[in-house]
């Protein structure tokens, strides 16, 4: 009996090691003061060959978009939309509608306002869902802490 329990604790282990999530989409961090009042962030996206994350702006019925928000700070206000570039678009046959995706890369980027000469971190967070030809990975949420420098 002892033998059997201990081989089914060792099977369920070896399948747990097997069943790896895929991590296709890393993510990084960077700053530019723009002068005495102004800075922009940049989130980058940096997908694996063969997936693709969604736009921003899509419209409210894309369950998958790509989202960022950012905290409310008294250090800054953020200046307009976040800005991305144009993305490709397709036909997403299970949603029905044509949709913006990007692959291999993409720079997101955030005007903010400086309060004061000080250089703050601007703080948030971004949800996002990386795709292939064949599934979907569930969606990730990632906090980001971005430092403002000069």
């Amino acid at each position: 009996m002892k033998k059997l329990l201990t081989l089914i604790i060792l099977l369920v282990f070896s399948a747990c090691a097997w069943a790896q999530v895929d991590s296709p989409v890393k993510w990084s961090y960077a700053s530019k003061k723009v002068n005495d009042g102004e800075a922009v962030v940049f989130l980058k996206a940096t997908i694996e060959k063969g997936w693709h994350i969604y736009s921003l702006t899509d419209g409210e019925d894309s369950p998958i978009k790509t989202s960022i928000a950012f905290m409310p700070s008294k250090d800054y206000k953020l200046t307009g939309k976040t800005i991305e570039p144009k993305p490709l678009r397709k036909y997403e046959a299970a949603l029905k509608m044509n949709i913006g995706y990007f692959e291999n890369t993409v720079v997101f980027q955030q005007k903010v306002k400086l309060a004061s000469a000080s250089l703050p971190s601007v703080k948030g967070k971004l949800e996002y869902m990386a795709c292939n030809d064949h599934k979907c990975n569930p969606s990730e949420e990632i906090e980001f802490n971005i430092p403002l420098s000069n």
